[in-house]
């Protein structure tokens, strides 16, 4: 193949990691000054600082007023368990998944709550299951918005019954922010700090809608929910958690760095704007590989896209005629090569998907440092290439 010669210019910010992923443009640890560190969170500023951490929240992701938002342990992970943990089991429910993060909501469900009556809907990498077979009517269901480890998001709430009867439990860790969440159609929505503003990691927020409470408060799990799962007391909705009162000690400083991000966000046109921003990002990377004669989306149908993670996988034949080991030999030594130039970190594919790259692409990411970075990826591969084709 023709040489390609190695380019000039890099990102600013070379940083592409779907999480945690880089900080808002501008930032620098002065954003931490305010910080209210050697402080009680239960202090009254300390209160005071998770409360505007949720009205924030409510303000730039449009969530409806009646709808409870809570600041939770253990990042998305733990802001979903505690949802399954503390409302499943009350009907049957429909599991959805197709990357690695909700197959092991699947597997919690099956092995580790036991439910009798879960029923599984699965699709490989790259692919949706069936959604018009998910009984969003009748039943619970739980999914993943955007799999993060697969680059497919759905791409509306219109599968989901707007007369249901159960509740619908939503990962939306690396779509809020990025994505328009149908608020109507969910009443579960879970995500982290760490993804689409580039926040600290540890923290993860739960939002409830009225039929979400109301299911806390009516149902009782079979199984014993360990402290930091438990949103009621004596049958009602622990209040307290939704104003800020959290069941554990959070990071103040984890605090203060999300408050920045959020006032960055409405700075830069609060949803809409983040949303512009991840859809021009993603919007880069679809034109290169349109025009790439190596390189190709996982997600196979243009409108489940992600714009937030958006998954590559190596289509040159030459490579692919070698075989699943040459494939992740030169997906491995692009990584590296790049690491090692200070152009790109962190974008290799998820550990248990297909061998490729992942290329973070939400807000906080600039579109120019994109654009350098695949002129980078072009010349990385040309060179990975000519090595195997020299090893072999």
């Amino acid at each position: 193949m023709t040489a390609i010669l190695r380019p000039g210019a890099k990102p600013a910010n070379p940083h592409f990691s779907s999480g945690p992923c880089a900080k808002r443009p501008g930032w620098s640890v002065a954003a931490l000054t305010d910080a209210l560190v050697g402080r009680s969170h239960r202090s009254k500023p300390g209160k005071a600082k998770l409360q505007q951490a949720i009205d924030l929240t409510r303000e730039v992701l449009g969530v409806p007023a009646d709808y409870k938002i809570g600041i939770v342990p253990a990042s998305d992970t733990g802001a979903v368990e505690m949802a399954m943990w503390s409302m499943l089991g009350a009907r049957g429910v429909d599991m959805i998944a197709w990357e690695s993060f909700g197959e092991g909501w699947i597997t919690d469900v099956q092995k580790q709550l036991k439910l009798a009556d879960a029923r599984i809907f699965t699709a490989p990498y790259g692919e949706l299951p069936d959604l018009a077979a998910v009984d969003t009517k009748t039943r619970d269901v739980v999914f993943t918005w955007n799999g993060t480890t697969s680059g497919v998001r759905v791409a509306n709430a219109d599968w989901i019954a707007a007369d249901r009867e159960g509740v619908v439990i939503c990962d939306a860790t690396s779509a809020a922010f990025a994505q328009d969440l149908d608020w109507a159609k969910l009443d579960v929505v879970t995500f982290s700090w760490q993804k689409v503003l580039g926040g600290e990691a540890a923290h993860g927020m739960i939002v409830l809608s009225p039929r979400a409470v109301a299911r806390l408060e009516s149902y009782k799990p079979a199984w014993p929910l360990p402290k930091i799962f438990r949103m009621t007391k004596g049958g009602k909705l622990i209040d307290g958690i939704f104003i800020g009162e959290t069941i554990n000690t959070p990071s103040m400083l984890a605090v203060e760095d999300y408050l920045d991000a959020l006032l960055w966000a409405k700075s830069v046109g609060s949803l809409k704007g983040l949303i512009a921003r991840a859809d021009a990002n993603a919007a880069v990377i679809a034109d290169w590989v349109a025009g790439s004669s190596w390189a190709a989306h996982l997600a196979k149908v243009p409108e489940t896209r992600s714009n937030t993670s958006v998954c590559l996988v190596i289509a040159d034949p030459d490579v692919t005629a070698r075989g699943p080991d040459a494939v992740a030999a030169v997906a491995k030594q692009i990584v590296s090569m790049l690491e090692k130039e200070k152009v790109g970190f962190d974008f290799g594919a998820y550990r248990d998907a297909p061998a490729g790259l992942r290329i973070w692409c939400g807000a906080t990411v600039e579109a120019a440092d994109l654009k350098a970075f695949t002129a980078w990826l072009d010349w990385a591969f040309a060179e990975a290439k000519a090595a195997l084709t020299k090893a072999a």
